[in-house]
């Protein structure tokens, strides 16, 4: 397949295109609070962070956005324990109050379904880094949400995330993308997203009854969601791995 890959800073008047193309995440993922505030503000604020691929009909096939934030700011240092939410928040949080980013994260890679299996999220995983290294930037960081992890939802994260092939790369075919672009695993993100609302909401998401308190196996979570129906609430906390990218 032959891409084009631009960034919405270069060619704006594609922004309804490249927000608009399909996508395959489950639909309670593109419900939570922080990432629903704070994710679209991406394109608007930060257009120069998003690049896009146009396959040779012209036709959007795949997108990246990351975000610039201060990892070496007081109180920070780390990365965070709450991944994708935090990183949204410091960085949306740095560009409002002028502090100078030293860091870029990775906040997504979506392939239109159709295009899935060709490669192409590592292509835009290297448009990603390449964006950040002309930017001057030395590292690239990654709450990276393991695409196999789905499959064995109660096996614990810092297990699975660590579990290697016998040729030494990682087990999950996401992070294996990573490792091959010379990624390593920094830690694991416990709460990267959560994501809590009434049961007739996860009724609606899911197609699941929820009338059940405990533990809620959902095609496509990373583990369980909890259902507590005498507060008429479900709560879903995903885990991520956090890898990092010496660029």
């Amino acid at each position: 397949m032959e891409l084009t890959i631009s960034s919405l800073a270069d060619r704006p008047g594609m922004a309804e295109r490249v927000l608009g193309m399909a996508d395959s995440w489950p639909a309670f993922t593109v419900n939570d609070l922080v990432g629903n505030a704070h994710y679209p503000r991406i394109a608007a604020e930060l257009p120069e962070y998003v690049q896009f691929a146009e396959d040779e009909h012209g036709e959007i096939v795949a997108h990246a956005h990351s975000v610039p934030f201060a990892l070496d700011a007081e109180g920070r240092g780390q990365l965070p324990a709450r991944g994708w939410d935090e990183v949204l928040t410091w960085a949306f949080s740095d560009l409002r109050h002028g502090v100078a980013p030293d860091t870029v994260s990775a906040i997504s890679v979506v392939v239109a379904p159709h295009a899935q299996g060709r490669g192409l999220s590592a292509r835009m995983l290297a448009a990603m880094r390449d964006n950040a290294r002309a930017r001057g930037f030395r590292e690239v960081v990654a709450p990276v949400r393991p695409s196999a992890k789905h499959l064995e939802p109660h096996t614990p994260v810092e297990e699975y995330a660590r579990r290697l092939r016998p040729d030494g790369l990682p087990h999950d075919p996401w992070l294996r993308v990573h490792a091959r672009a010379g990624a390593t695993l920094d830690s694991v993100a416990p709460a990267s997203m959560t994501v809590a609302a009434s049961l007739e909401e996860w009724r609606g998401w899911t197609g699941l009854p929820f009338d059940t308190a405990g533990d809620v196996e959902v095609p496509g979570a990373l583990a369980p969601v909890r259902c507590e129906p005498e507060r008429d609430c479900a709560v879903y906390v995903e885990p991520n791995v956090w890898m990092r990218h010496r660029l």
